[in-house]
């Protein structure tokens, strides 16, 4: 499955493919970042030119920083001098779906695929690309190719879940995902999708796989996240709370366990309390549109006109278009 990158403690200065000091067109040239991984690699390369390893590190680097330009050219670079190094490859492609140019993603996975016809991770990340593409024949194709190879390959069923999930085939999406976690047990992903499965035909099972994928792995969000949305939906909304702050006691900084808890809040009509987890959302990230509205709604119940009105035109900011925003807008001047 693609991996998540983890953000390092410095940021680039500028944005997107402008990195300080750069010369433009020169692949070697010394990059000035202020972050001294970067720029210890940048010297590096300029005393060992011909090391590929270098380039690919540093752009690993700047992936993981949102530096898609300086990544693209690093990997090329080092894939210019070592074609047929897979890892580089995986990695480009990830570079390449993350910047949101997704037909060069698929092309970079399958010139893999060409080199190493019989590697099960490439073929897996392969089946993966082509189904976030949607490209769901040439997806199961691919993972009937890994079965070849592997027939007990629990990823590679997990894969033909995705596909029958995704067209909307629920009874075949479930067995494949039924056989995945026969396969191993340990499949974290394979329980939360047969969990949502499940809560979506409204069986009282799909607990029984949350706490399956929480049982194989207590800190992953998703799983921990899906548990409280389902708890949430049958009505379980102080159950579905305390899962919210365990999501926060995890990761501190994941906006949607605040945001939620406070929409159950309001649900509840606790609405201070909800207003304080749209504070704590917000803060947490300032972009937030959605809490920004609930924010100004919850202080509008509350009978502050003033901080609804600041809320909703906050909102209004960052999405003019937002009819619920504008509505509240229009209350609170009307009342005003």
């Amino acid at each position: 499955m693609i991996g998540l990158a983890i953000a390092l403690s410095f940021a680039l200065a500028g944005c997107g493919g402008n990195s300080q000091g750069k010369q433009e067109g020169d692949a070697d040239a010394v990059m000035t970042t202020g972050n001294p991984a970067i720029d210890g690699l940048s010297t590096e390369i300029s005393q060992n030119p011909n090391d590929p390893e270098l380039y690919a590190e540093r752009g690993r680097l700047f992936y993981e920083n949102d530096g898609f330009d300086e990544a693209i050219r690093d990997l090329n670079k080092a894939l210019s001098m070592d074609s047929t190094n897979v890892e580089y490859l995986h990695l480009l492609a990830d570079v390449y779906l993350d910047y949101f140019q997704s037909r060069r993603a698929l092309k970079t996975m399958e010139r893999a695929a060409e080199l190493y016809p019989e590697r099960i991770p490439t073929l897996l990340k392969l089946s993966e690309f082509q189904q976030l593409l949607k490209q769901h024949e040439e997806s199961m194709k691919t993972i009937n190719r890994i079965l070849t190879l592997d027939p007990q390959n629990a990823e590679a069923y997990f894969m033909f879940g995705m596909n029958f999930k995704e067209r909307g085939d629920t009874v075949r999406a479930i067995n494949s995902f039924q056989k995945a976690v026969e396969l191993d047990s340990e499949l974290a992903d394979g329980w939360i999708n047969l969990g949502q499965l499940y809560a979506a035909i409204g069986d009282p099972l799909a607990l029984r796989y949350f706490d399956n994928a929480i049982r194989v792995a207590p800190d992953n969000i998703y799983a921990l996240h899906a548990r409280a949305d389902y708890l949430s939906d049958i009505g379980k909304l102080p159950e579905a709370i305390e899962m919210y702050r365990r999501i926060s006691r995890v990761d501190p900084q994941y906006e949607e366990a605040y945001f939620n808890s406070g929409l159950i809040y309001m649900d509840m009509d606790s609405i201070e309390q909800a207003r304080q987890q749209f504070d704590i959302a917000i803060e947490t990230s300032p972009t937030h549109i959605r809490a920004y509205y609930y924010r100004g709604l919850a202080q509008e119940m509350l009978g502050n006109a003033a901080a609804a009105k600041k809320d909703y035109e906050q909102a209004l900011r960052l999405a003019p278009n937002y009819e619920k925003a504008q509505e509240g807008l229009e209350r609170v001047k009307k009342a005003g």
